[in-house]
C-alpha cells in the first residue's frame, strides 16, 4: 500500500510539473531545463490610443498626465510564428496633474528592439479613445 502511495504521489508530481511548463509555453516563457518558471514582463500593459508601424519604426501614442516620457514605457518583443509582437508597457506611472489631451508620442526603432528591418510585426495592446478614463 506504502508503493501505491508513493508511486501516486511521484505521478502527480510529474503532472503538476509537465503542467507547469505546458502553461508557461501558453505564455510565452521557455521552461529551463529542470525548472518551469513563468516569465513576468516589467510594469504593466499600456493602453494606447494609436499604434503604427512604418519605416522600421513602432510609434505609440499614450495617456500622459503631463510627465510621460519614454523612458516611462519598454515594448516588450515576442515571436509568434513569422511575426514579432509587440506590447507596450508602463514601467513608471504618471502622476503629474496636467493631462494632455492627446496624450503623448513615444517611439522605437526596431534596431532598438532587436528586430531585423522589414520585419513583420503586429501590436497586442488593448485601445482607448484619448481623453477616456482608464
Amino acid at each position: 500500500m506504502k508503493r501505491i502511495a508513493t508511486l501516486t504521489g511521484l505521478l502527480t508530481l510529474a503532472a503538476a510539473l509537465s503542467g507547469c511548463a505546458l502553461v508557461d509555453r501558453f505564455a510565452g516563457g521557455e521552461a529551463s531545463a529542470g525548472t518551469a518558471r513563468a516569465i513576468d514582463p516589467p510594469g504593466q500593459i499600456e493602453a494606447v490610443h494609436a499604434a503604427a508601424i512604418a519605416q522600421d519604426q513602432a510609434v505609440f501614442w499614450v495617456s500622459s498626465n503631463g510627465c510621460t516620457q519614454k523612458s516611462d514605457l519598454t515594448p516588450v518583443v515576442r515571436r509568434s510564428g513569422d511575426t514579432s509582437v509587440i506590447t507596450l508597457r508602463r514601467l513608471r506611472q504618471d502622476r503629474c496633474l496636467r493631462p494632455l489631451a492627446q496624450g503623448v508620442e513615444v517611439r522605437w526603432s526596431f534596431q532598438e528592439m532587436g528586430l531585423a528591418p522589414g520585419a513583420r510585426v503586429s501590436v497586442e495592446n488593448p485601445y482607448q479613445l484619448p481623453g477616456a478614463a482608464g
